[in-house]
């Protein structure tokens, strides 16, 4: 009897050792995602800590080690003293208070790192034990989403660099890009982990379920969009102003809405329209996606699909009751924090359910 040979590229797998190594590869990228969110809250907490601008050089290969000597931390503040932010705002600061913006900023750019180097080299193992291949789909995606992270690291210092020259603040267009930018990594972390867990998406035969599956996408959609227009109020210092709820200066409509020049700067440049925008947007939001929640009780859903469902019902009421919090106590770190914690939560939970619901024939890599 003859045995036959195969060439290491063709022996054939199990599908469910096939399987096994596909959920090890979303495993991967779940934690990589969790990694993504933290590092969006020290991102929140550097800009309401007014961190941010503490370093003004990016070192991309030699920034790992903090300064470890007297001698460092004075290299260190003589050049943040040469800042507009020290210069306008912060002439009188000690190099003790020096180190107390220094050290979130330190710790939040050195957590990018780690998720770039956490993402890098198990893909690197997985392309050399041959799991995946380049003529795979899934090399490519894996080669995609490293791509997004290195351009959000690009990203982050173009912010950061719009601080360091006339205005002691960054500018809010780029930090809403960055902001943006990091739930688009997010979001094809998750998509590409949860199909990988092979799990098939709800099949319906209801007569509503292509509203639902439709439903589904505006909603993350509308989730991107309010999240953003929640960047804009942070990065104009726009929940400090207005602190009452439902009303704005004693009026549901504030007078001043749009009096800007020019008017159509005014939702990304205006103090009143920025926030008036974010609260009738998060509005919207939510109502939506209780009508959503609401309206899938009448609808035949996986128990799996129902929970996510439920979920981004209960986090929306949630997300809510934060904003407002936040807004009343004029913006407290803490509250805030888990306020920008919330909006990620909410949109995981949307991207979720969007997964869940798509049709059948995308359930590909």
């Amino acid at each position: 009897m003859t045995s036959i040979t195969y060439p290491v590229s063709h022996i054939p797998t199990s599908p469910r050792l096939d399987q096994r190594r596909a959920d090890i590869m979303a495993y991967w990228l779940l934690g990589v995602a969790a990694m993504v969110v933290v590092m969006v809250v020290l991102g929140g907490l550097t800009r309401l800590t007014h961190s941010g601008l503490s370093m003004v050089e990016w070192k991309l290969f030699t920034g790992w080690i903090p300064p470890l000597s007297d001698a460092d931390w004075a290299e260190l503040f003589a050049k943040y003293q040469m800042s507009p932010e020290f210069r306008q705002v912060n002439a009188d600061m000690t190099i003790e208070g020096f180190k107390g913006i220094f050290w979130l900023e330190y710790i939040h750019r050195v957590w990018g790192r780690l998720i770039g180097l956490a993402f890098f080299l198990p893909f690197a193992v997985f392309v050399t034990m041959r799991w995946v291949r380049v003529s795979d789909s899934l090399f490519w995606k894996f080669v995609a989403l490293f791509a997004l992270g290195a351009a959000q690291g690009l990203m982050g210092w173009f912010m950061v660099v719009s601080g360091l020259v006339d205005r002691p603040d960054v500018s809010q267009y780029r930090l809403v890009v960055h902001f943006g930018l990091a739930l688009v990594i997010l979001w094809a972390l998750l998509w590409v982990a949860m199909s990988l867990l092979n799990r098939m998406p709800y099949d319906a035969h209801h007569q509503d379920s292509n509203v639902m599956r439709g439903w589904a996408k505006w909603l993350t959609g509308l989730v991107f969009v309010t999240a953003l227009s929640g960047g804009f109020v942070a990065g104009t210092d726009a929940g400090f102003a207005y602190n009452t709820f439902p009303l704005m200066d004693g009026e549901l409509i504030p007078a001043g809405l749009f009096a800007y020049d020019p008017v159509w700067l005014a939702p990304f440049e205006d103090i009143t329209t920025i926030q008036f925008g974010h609260r009738v947007l998060a509005g919207i939001t939510a109502l939506l996606i209780l009508w959503f929640w609401m309206k899938s009780v009448d609808v035949h859903l996986a128990p799996r699909t129902r929970r996510a469902i439920t979920w981004l019902g209960y986090m929306a009421v949630i997300q809510v009751g934060l904003g407002i919090s936040t807004l009343l106590l004029v913006v407290p770190v803490a509250l805030a924090s888990l306020h920008q914690l919330g909006a990620v939560v909410l949109f995981s939970l949307a991207v979720w359910c969007a997964h869940e619901l798509r049709a059948l024939h995308r359930n590909r890599l």
